[in-house]
């Protein structure tokens, strides 16, 4: 890295679980690099045939923080960023995996663009091209797709695990739930809805032995890390299952469109709007229910004017049979409540938000420190 930068201000933060001694090489690399203030080690239960690994980078200056049992990676994290904001208050956090997948050039890539854009959050982004396996190509298109519906924001990589946050940011990065690997997802999620810029910077796709290093689990962690989305696509389905039913029972026995399609969407709205308050987006409760009800209200105001419009256009227009007429307006009204709800209905109030858990110290329980 011809334009390589020292970071005095900066933490390398990484989380380990049953790590190698790839975490020794990577840890070395990165002091003989000399590019961070000091680097900080999250042991997430990995046990004691481990011990030798952390002994070793603890004696080349690391600070260990050590589980007894297994959290997950995002509750890892937290509990970095929490030592990071109590003992190196003010610096940069640059994160970084275990398993020696990140080349330190990609490292300090990161890190300079956290130092030249201030209140951000940089991704090291992947370009998946080579000789990647199924699974990462697969997982990254798949919760990239999640990713833009959601916020309609096109991410290369929100997989990564290479990531910088500025000082600033610390704090806020407590408040975002989630303990495993969802944790990343969702802080992105979050980060959109706060207006926290989202930075990309290209760094190369490497993986070490086909990536048989990773902990990650294809299908349970793959349904922790959508979660959030299929929540919502539970909450939503009820909602039209609900619409559905009274539409076609008011259409049988009135006749009448109009009325058919307001009072079953009136209905099967205020339904949705409990169960995504209290299950979907659950940051949103900080607001209170008067000022998220109110645009809940305008915002199926204006579903139901779409509602009408396309179920017009498609049956009446079109001569689409109603029930494909009613489906495909639904799947398109889905995709924008969604983006609409996370963003405005129901993200929390700024000046309500909380910035650190309500108890900081139950991140360190369980936690053993050596440096």
């Amino acid at each position: 890295h011809p334009e390589s930068r020292e970071h005095p201000d900066m933490i390398v933060l990484i989380p380990a679980y049953e790590p190698g001694e790839q975490l020794v090489r990577f840890v070395r690399t990165i002091n003989d690099a000399g590019i961070a203030d000091h680097v900080v080690i999250v042991d997430d239960g990995s046990g004691p045939r481990y011990t030798d690994v952390f002994a070793s980078v603890a004696e080349l200056g690391c600070t260990v923080l050590a589980h007894d049992t297994n959290h997950g990676k995002g509750h890892a994290l937290r509990v970095g960023f929490d030592h990071v904001l109590r003992r190196h208050p003010g610096q940069a956090v640059v994160c970084a995996d275990c398993d020696g997948q990140h080349a330190i050039d990609d490292l300090e890539l990161v890190a300079d663009a956290v130092a030249d854009h201030g209140r951000v959050i940089v991704l090291g982004a992947r370009a998946f091209a080579g000789d990647v396996p199924a699974r990462s190509r697969f997982g990254n298109s798949v919760t990239r797709w999640v990713f833009r519906v959601s916020t309609g924001l096109q991410l290369q990589d929100t997989q990564t695990g290479l990531r910088g946050y500025s000082p600033d940011l610390v704090p806020w990065l407590l408040s975002i739930g989630g303990d495993r690997f969802e944790y990343e997802l969702e802080l992105l999620l979050a980060a959109r809805s706060a207006g926290i810029p989202l930075v990309e910077v290209p760094i190369s796709t490497r993986y070490l032995d086909g990536n048989v290093s990773s902990h990650f689990r294809p299908v349970r962690d793959s349904l922790r890390v959508y979660v959030p989305f299929l929540r919502f696509g539970l909450s939503s389905l009820v909602a039209f299952a609900l619409d559905a039913t009274l539409f076609f029972t008011l259409m049988a026995t009135t006749g009448i469109l109009a009325l058919s399609v307001v009072v079953a969407r009136v209905i099967s709205a205020s339904v949705n709007y409990a169960l995504n308050r209290t299950m979907v987006f659950e940051h949103g409760r900080a607001r209170s229910v008067r000022a998220s009800a109110s645009r809940y209200a305008s915002l199926a105001a204006a579903v139901l004017a779409a509602n009408y419009l396309l179920l017009h256009l498609l049956h009446d227009g079109l001569g689409l049979n109603l029930v494909l007429a009613k489906l495909a307006t639904e799947i398109t009204l889905f995709l924008a409540a969604y983006r609409v709800q996370r963003r405005y209905v129901f993200a929390p109030a700024p000046e309500a938000a909380p910035m650190v858990p309500d108890d900081p110290s139950a991140l360190r329980a369980d936690v053993t420190v050596s440096t």
